[in-house]
């Protein structure tokens, strides 16, 4: 019984903050104009401040483990090269091979990790995940470029796509905070209490938003590939991982990191991605809002299990 509310009390806060978004966009007290800058000010503002205030609190020298960070990058590459070789046997149209790849790969780790991680664990423990995702975030970019372009008859310029990537504010807040911990500046009191009041935002806004901006539309014409693509994302992919990690040795908290990195829903950038290339951006959306659906409950499912065998 404890472990079942323990799992409730980490889930339902996100699927709640979600709740309230539709409501108040099914009431119109917010509409799309609105979510829209809500969701620029959130991902280009708060959250990188939230990024920023989680690494300067944290002690740079614990929560950077190399290990970790090389078992992640590996994971991640290697689902990717697996679904290089597999998805273009089994599907014929290029619009849609991009999309299957991301959508089984790639999460919203900022949107939904940080959160969970810290519910699961406690703000003060937040170093490894957040630094993690530092390094994931654009490698994430990098290889929703790679892969879309792939399949896309316009081709990138990896250059600036690079550059991009560098200039992303959660790249900058997550590299500053770790500057900032690393030579351990420290910021006048007042400041820093300013810096925390705009991270604790973050989150709660981030989500409402996402939850303001599920629609579902044209479900039934992609059924099979929705259904395939949220099974493997949401459960089969996640659960490879816990047990490669375990395997590994991760346990606690550096498990906890891992499984916040490719539990959560399909990264909501990757239905904007899908509309530059000129791919299925319907699937893409489609899939956003599906596992976004579906996601709180099997992350309760796999937080209660680790829960009760004692590895969370």
């Amino acid at each position: 019984m404890e472990n079942l509310i323990f799992s409730i009390n980490v889930v339902l806060p996100i699927f709640l903050l979600m709740c309230i978004g539709t409501f108040l966009r099914k009431i119109k007290l917010i509409d799309q104009i609105f979510l829209e800058k809500a969701n620029h000010f959130a991902f280009s503002a708060l959250l990188p401040v939230l990024l920023f205030n989680n690494i300067y609190k944290s002690n740079i020298s614990d929560a950077v483990n190399i290990r970790l960070i090389i078992f992640a990058v590996g994971i991640i590459l290697f689902i990717v090269g697996t679904l290089f070789i597999i998805v273009p046997k089994i599907e014929s149209d290029n619009r849609n091979r991009g999309i299957i790849i991301q959508g089984l790969h790639r999460s919203n780790f900022v949107l939904f990790g940080l959160p969970l991680s810290m519910n699961i664990f406690g703000a003060e423990n937040l170093g490894p995940v957040t630094t993690l995702t530092a390094i994931i975030i654009p490698l994430y970019n990098f290889l929703a470029v790679i892969i879309l372009d792939w399949f896309s008859k316009d081709k990138s310029d990896y250059k600036k796509t690079i550059i991009c990537i560098l200039k992303n504010p959660l790249i900058i807040g997550s590299i500053t905070g770790i500057l900032f911990s690393a030579f351990n500046i420290k910021l006048p009191n007042f400041l820093e209490k300013t810096v925390s009041d705009v991270a604790a935002m973050a989150t709660p806004l981030a989500l409402m938003v996402l939850g303001g901006d599920i629609e579902i539309k044209n479900i039934g014409k992609n059924f099979r590939y929705i259904s395939i693509i949220t099974i493997g994302k949401l459960l089969v992919i996640p659960a490879l991982v816990i047990a490669a990690a375990l395997a590994f040795g991760f346990r606690g908290v550096e498990l906890g990191a891992l499984f916040s990195m490719v539990a959560p829903s399909v990264s909501v950038s990757s239905y904007t991605m899908a509309l530059q290339y000129d791919c299925n951006s319907e699937l893409a959306g489609q899939l956003v809002f599906i596992t976004t659906l579906f996601s709180p409950l099997t992350i309760f499912i796999f937080i209660f299990a680790l829960k009760t065998v004692g590895l969370f």
